[in-house]
């Protein structure tokens, strides 16, 4: 196939990259800059000009492929709300170049959009279009353009990592250096999920090849890390001490992490694992932080 893909630069976009074109595809990638357009020629893609803030310049990137993987987003967490709005508009806009044609849209989102009660994991098959959580916005997008009749699916990201960046992990290592110690939320009991990002990848190559329509996968290669195993991982590699401080401080010690960093986030990839024969081999999220270049 040939695949427009966005955030073609990014951490999970430019690792996406080589397992698409291993698999025989072909890439047009998206980028916002000439440097970024450089990088991708060399990595054998076809650069596409264009930024999340014009949404229709990217439908016109869309229309010339045979499918689109969304992976781009606006990591500006003091501008969550605002962000999360233009993830809306995007797809909207990606679809909308793919109307009546039944070439597939994978689109990205959280897994914990999949967030059932009383803390059992996320799981595939759980959609609440009243979730609290402002990332709601990507797939009610998506619920809109199935209603359209586009063929769009979605991976639900945990905390993808490698030895180099760890999702929300790697703005917690930058809280640790500046007040000089990690910590964690009350016994540190709350879990993460995490994926390694060769895993994820695979999964959304899996995802675009099997075009199915409404299908939620789950990146999830571990369950639950929790947030003390990940602080003491912290502590051994940053050589700082590692502690508990209450619920009630974490807004002063965390800043716009502490809307995350407290939260119990299990997630399942069973049915994931099923439907699409993926089955995470990549290291954990802790040998990764055990292997993280904080010096480099």
């Amino acid at each position: 196939m040939r695949i427009f893909l966005t955030g073609a630069t990014g951490f999970v976009g430019s690792a996406l990259i080589p397992e698409l074109i291993a698999a025989g595809h072909e890439v047009i990638g998206l980028t916002r800059s000439d440097a970024g357009a450089r990088a991708l020629i060399a990595a054998g893609v076809e650069p596409y000009l264009g930024t999340l803030e014009e949404p229709g310049g990217l439908a016109k990137g869309a229309a010339k492929a045979d499918s689109v993987i969304h992976t781009a987003f606006d990591h500006d967490f003091n501008r969550f709300v605002e962000n999360c709005e233009k993830d809306r508009r995007v797809i909207a806009a990606l679809g909308a170049a793919l109307a009546g044609s039944g070439r597939p849209l994978v689109i990205t989102s959280g897994v914990g959009m999949g967030s059932g009660q009383h803390g059992e994991p996320a799981t595939e098959d759980v959609f609440n279009i009243a979730h609290r959580n402002p990332r709601i916005a990507s797939e009610l997008a998506m619920q809109v353009l199935l209603q359209d009749g586009i063929n769009v699916s979605v991976v639900r990201l945990p905390q993808v990592h490698n030895p180099y960046r760890q999702g929300l992990v790697t703005p917690l290592i930058d809280v640790a250096r500046e007040k000089g110690v990690v910590a964690y939320i009350e016994d540190g009991r709350n879990r993460w999920s995490a994926g390694h990002l060769s895993d994820v990848v695979r999964l959304y190559r899996l995802a675009v090849e099997a075009g199915e329509k409404g299908a939620r996968y789950h990146a999830v290669g571990e369950e639950g890390v929790t947030g003390r195993d990940i602080a003491e991982s912290l502590g051994r590699g940053l050589g700082l001490p590692v502690t508990s401080i209450a619920q009630e401080d974490a807004a002063a010690h965390f800043g716009w992490l502490s809307m995350f960093v407290s939260l119990d986030m299990p997630a399942s990839s069973a049915l994931t694992q099923a439907r699409l024969g993926w089955h995470p081999a990549g290291p954990t999220l802790i040998a990764d932080l055990d292997e993280a270049r904080y010096n480099a």
